[in-house]
């Protein structure tokens, strides 16, 4: 009962902080909204004025939702492949995922491919593409027989991602027009973000999450080792090719709006694995509120720090994360699972 009270506290805790970062980041910008404005829109939108309801409603907003879906997206994402590769430097960014994303909606914009099916963009849809073309060609490349070296996988994910982002470079000197955008978008950047963004992701990202889920249980039993998990009665490569497409749609629909961000998935489920433990029925909501948290103060500080002049937001989370993964390999041998 005791470890079931201090589970409660801790997402009370991480839920209480992640609604008083929304009141921060609707308050603070190059235009200061006072507090009160902001209860009274939430309260009742007619009772502000237009051009603050612009500034809250419209523009900062979806953009603070959009980074709760995009970190929180990255951190549970992150949280299944290092389940499923066993290591906890594994995350969508380091492993190439993020960059096979970027490449298939990159590819989609410079070929000037995009559908809309019952009010839905087809961008993420190119993005799960490369998303998951990428995962099996850095898991073939690693492979080993029936075994999947760790270090192999690694190295072959930050191969394709060299290749992958030079790629991406490539499209982007082909399409000069808007090629401050587009770096700001291959850095990461929410900037712009609106309620289509919103609207666009969310039923990729649902359905993703819905699936994720679904799996918890067998995601705890893959920890086991892939052997311990067969005998339990667990279909081993078929959990791991829905997880890993799951993972990959997850990834893909958040890059589609955000660019490449970095380290969310790596650092933010390390975090949450050491505070809760490897129990993903508790790891997986926790990682997405801190994902979702630290994203959102990445991106407060990147529209603030130079005002009026934004930072892409990849650079804060890669000045953050990059430390974080040194003391990981420098760290690798301890067990947190």
């Amino acid at each position: 009962m005791g470890e079931n009270k201090k589970n409660i506290f801790i997402y009370l805790a991480a839920v209480s902080f992640s609604i008083l970062l929304i009141f921060l980041a609707l308050f603070i910008g190059s235009s200061q909204i006072n507090p009160a404005d902001i209860t009274a829109y939430l309260l009742n939108r007619s009772a502000v004025s237009a051009s603050t309801a612009i500034i809250i409603g419209e523009i900062r907003l979806p953009r603070i939702i959009l980074a709760f879906m995009v970190g929180a997206g990255l951190a549970v994402a992150g949280s299944v492949f290092q389940a499923i590769i066993r290591n906890p430097m594994v995350d969508p960014y380091i492993i190439g995922i993020s960059a096979g994303a970027g490449t298939g909606v990159m590819l989609a914009l410079f070929l000037g491919i995009e559908i809309a099916i019952f009010n839905f963009s087809s961008l993420p849809a190119f993005a799960f593409l490369g998303a998951v073309a990428t995962v099996f060609t850095v898991y073939q490349l690693a492979r080993v027989g029936n075994k999947l070296p760790v270090l192999t996988f690694l190295l072959a994910g930050v191969a394709m991602s060299f290749i992958l982002n030079s790629l991406m470079s490539f499209l982007m000197v082909l399409r000069t027009e808007n090629l401050q955008q587009l770096v700001y978008w291959l850095m990461g950047s929410l900037a712009g973000a609106d309620w289509d963004d919103v609207r666009m992701i969310t039923p990729y990202f649902l359905t993703a999450l819905a699936v994720i889920v679904f799996y918890l249980k067998d995601l705890n039993i893959l920890l086991l080792g892939e052997e311990s998990a067969a005998h339990l009665g667990l279909n081993v490569e078929r959990t791991k090719i829905i997880l890993l497409g799951a993972a990959s749609l997850m990834t893909a629909a958040v890059v589609s709006v955000s660019g490449s961000i970095g380290f969310i998935g790596l650092v933010v489920p390390h975090i949450a694995r050491l505070i809760i433990g490897p129990d993903h029925r508790r790891l997986i909501p926790l990682a997405a509120l801190f994902g979702a948290s630290f994203l959102l103060i990445a991106d407060t500080a990147a529209r603030t720090i130079m005002a009026p002049m934004e930072l892409p937001v990849g650079i804060i989370t890669a000045l953050a994360g990059g430390p974080y993964f040194i003391y990981l390999l420098r760290n690798k041998s301890k067990n947190i699972w």
